[in-house]
């Protein structure tokens, strides 16, 4: 069975990037496009992994990131932060919120899945 990844980004070309290059690499894919959408379905679907994005409308990654390790989900599923809002102080602090790991935007099509997939086996 191929995992599920649950995608958390309002940008709809991030979105459609991600979901392309996943999908092309035989992942399923769940799609929300704000944190309250995605909060939602985490609980349902139980994905293996989720990517959140830092800048979204209702809510922003990093409170996301907290209210997934505090909702009861498996602490087996991977969240990586993947976002352009890169500051020094921004990964740690995703870190502390919860996520598992980290990756800056603009994304690299070539090396994406391979990045996404070291922190989904560390």
């Amino acid at each position: 069975m191929n995992s599920t990844i649950l995608i958390i980004e309002d940008n709809i070309q991030n979105m459609y990037m991600l979901s392309y290059l996943l999908t092309s690499s035989s992942y399923n894919v769940i799609k929300a496009y704000n944190g309250i959408d995605g909060l939602n379905l985490a609980n349902k679907k139980h994905p293996e992994i989720i990517l959140v994005d830092i800048q979204l409308p209702d809510m922003d990654g990093y409170e996301i990131c907290s209210r997934l390790r505090s909702s009861g989900l498996p602490k087996s599923i991977v969240v990586i932060v993947v976002t352009s809002h890169a500051m020094g102080g921004d990964q740690e602090k995703a870190i502390e919120a919860g996520a598992n790991g980290y990756i800056e935007k603009p994304i690299n099509p070539d090396t994406f899945v391979k990045q996404m997939e070291s922190i989904f086996k560390a």
